[in-house]
């Protein structure tokens, strides 16, 4: 498969969102800014390599597609089954979920006097293109899953740190809280850094 276009668009989101954070914007800005180059990215269903779009029968996949080498931020791609469904968890960092395949159903929850995790409000349904925010301030525990029974969804997920080595937790409705860390479904990464599809092609089209 031709590359191309896809890592293209991959690579743009990537040094966009470095340059951002190398000015040390604040979080609001963080999350202003970079859900509308997120929002960007998923308007396009044509850059994500096949390998890290694969669902596994099991279980929910994330596939990391880049991380900062400072583990300022990462870029993950996440994979649902039919069905498939998150614990209710929480992030520890600032994060952004754009969907860009099918569609996904977003629960908050918040902790009541008593410990127990209550659903806070209705479910947020996601749709291809929309972009939601999470962190702790404006709010960090919830619960993802697959809005489709019968068909594959995925999102983008960027997130304020090399999220598959944070350690997080996962909580149970009556307040039982249990810590992990993710890690990552994957072995190797997307190649964002050769151009030379594209450096030739430049060359290709000036007159001999």
């Amino acid at each position: 498969m031709n590359n191309f276009p896809q890592l293209t668009r991959l690579r743009d989101f990537v040094q966009s969102l470095a340059a951002l954070l190398a000015r040390q914007a604040g979080e609001p800005e963080i999350l202003a800014r970079g859900g509308e180059l997120l929002a960007q990215l998923v308007a396009h269903d044509d850059w994500l390599p096949e390998d890290y779009a694969q669902p596994d029968a099991q279980r929910y996949q994330q596939y990391l597609l880049y991380a900062d080498a400072l583990e300022r931020f990462s870029v993950v791609s996440f994979v649902w089954g039919p069905g498939q469904a998150t614990p209710i968890h929480d992030h520890t960092v600032w994060g952004l979920i754009g969907v860009l395949r099918g569609a996904e159903l977003e629960q908050p929850y918040t902790q009541a006097a008593d410990g127990v995790w209550q659903p806070q409000g209705e479910p947020r349904r996601l749709l291809a293109g929309q972009v939601h925010a999470v962190s702790p301030r404006i709010g960090d525990v919830h619960r993802v899953s697959n809005a489709h029974g019968d068909q594959t969804s995925i999102s983008i997920h960027v997130y304020g740190a090399n999220i598959g080595a944070v350690q997080r937790s996962v909580f149970l409705e009556d307040g039982t809280r249990k810590r992990f860390v993710s890690g990552y479904s994957n072995t190797s990464l997307p190649n964002l850094w050769d151009r030379s599809l594209e450096l030739n092609a430049a060359l290709n089209a000036v007159p001999a």
